[in-house]
């Protein structure tokens, strides 16, 4: 197949580095990264319109969109008018990410477990709200924020600062001039990724990100640092709950709402004494899991993806490698507080032939300049590691951050120490 794949990270290049090692695809990005280039042809088309036109003009046969910006803004409406088979959802399917406030009301309406919340646009109103909660409180600006859009407060003016600085634009813009506060589930985070077509849905294994930038989850949240899969920290039980209360209801509820649900459903499951309860929900894959997914597939992703666009997931068996898979986030110097400086990338060669085998890297923040690879700041690239336990995977994820070279580079130490206390 030709194969378009939107997006310019850390999880893009992961999709493609899949589909890549199937030795049976041509592989076109929109816009791609530096590295990108090393696994297709990478593209500058930004209008969608003129896209869809460029990818009927290709004969594009699928076209797996990876960044929530463009599905929230309904690069799937135009593709699909256009003729055009597209993995991901519907604008109004992607309203669950791109608005806070419609994710609630949907979890709420169709009874799906989440903390309890107000959504307001009101200062007076989340202040009062804020007054009845115990401490922290949990406030989230309503639109996209990369991530950043959610501050757990740690006493109640801090909360109520917190609700006015989203609420009069200071903080995030108009994506903060409605806003959530909720309250604070004190258990484990998981991510769980459903692939769904809007009837059907496979569910991949569990993985478990690191939000914080420094070891021991201190300091800012950042898109994410690391992530391991799959985690010991859910069982069957768990899994079915999961399938029962959330995927299940949420499928049945999209559709009567008249927007199905296709593409990734990203569930943020905090776990609370065995019980799940949904933080949040998202429409693409998390990004570093993505990086750790793709590679546990023993199925073709080309596969996943194209009978999830084409309202074929019931055919499709899903097996998953009986491995673990660990990634470790090399970022730039100031990340995430200010941009860096771009600097050379330099990979030793690899001798250890068991390294070679079970690692590899995942590239995102770089361009190419002159035949050289550079980090162009954030999140520069991962380094993955797999293995038959998570501490052997954990393992050969260092090992290969040590051939790894650029001015500046920092990764936090302890990725995976959840699975392995």
């Amino acid at each position: 197949m030709n194969i378009l794949i939107l997006g310019s990270g850390g999880r893009e290049y992961s999709i493609g580095l899949a589909i890549y090692k199937e030795n049976a695809h041509n592989l076109f990005f929109m816009p791609g990264n530096g590295a990108t280039s090393q696994l297709g042809t990478n593209i500058n088309i930004k209008d969608y319109n003129e896209l869809a036109q460029w990818a009927k003009d290709n004969s594009i046969d699928l076209t797996i969109v990876g960044p929530e910006a463009p599905l929230v803004d309904g690069v799937v409406d135009i593709f699909k008018e256009n003729d055009l088979t597209v993995f991901g959802p519907s604008k109004a399917a992607a309203a669950l990410e791109g608005s806070k406030v419609y994710m609630k009301n949907i979890l709420k309406k169709y009874k799906i477990p989440t903390a309890a919340f107000i959504e307001t646009t009101n200062e007076k109103e989340a202040h009062d709200f804020i007054d009845t909660m115990s401490i922290p409180v949990v406030v989230k600006a309503d639109g996209l924020c990369a991530g950043k859009g959610v501050i757990i407060a740690q006493s109640h003016e801090e909360a109520k600062q917190a609700a006015s600085d989203m609420l009069n634009g200071s903080s995030f813009g108009d994506a903060g001039t409605s806003i959530v506060v909720e309250e604070y589930l004190d258990g484990y985070e998981l991510s769980i990724f459903a692939i769904c077509d809007g009837e059907n849905y496979k569910v991949l294994p569990a993985a478990q990100d690191h939000k914080r930038v420094g070891d021991g989850d201190t300091g800012p949240n950042t898109g994410g640092m690391g992530a391991y899969a799959p985690t010991p920290l859910v069982n069957d039980d768990i899994y079915k709950k999961v399938e029962e209360r959330v995927i299940k209801p949420t499928l049945e509820g999209m559709k009567q709402e008249g927007a199905p649900f296709e593409g990734v459903l990203f569930i943020g499951v905090m776990v609370v004494n065995g019980e799940p309860i949904i933080l949040e929900y998202n429409v693409r894959f998390g990004d570093p899991e993505c990086e750790i997914l793709m590679p546990l597939l023993e199925t073709p992703v080309s596969d996943l993806f194209y009978k999830g666009a084409t309202k074929q997931l019931d055919k499709l068996d899903i097996k998953i490698k009986n491995e673990y898979g660990v990634a470790v986030v090399m970022a730039s110097e100031n990340y995430p507080y200010s941009s860096s400086k771009p600097a050379e990338i330099i990979v030793d060669e690899i001798i250890d032939d068991e390294l070679k085998a079970n690692s590899h890297i995942s590239y995102a923040g770089v361009s190419e300049e002159d035949g050289k690879l550079m980090a162009t700041g954030g999140r520069v690239l991962l380094c993955v590691g797999f293995g038959n336990s998570i501490q052997e995977a954990r393992d050969r994820a260092y090992d290969l951050c040590g051939y790894v070279h650029f001015a500046g580079k920092k990764c936090r130490s302890d990725i995976a120490y959840q699975a392995l206390k």
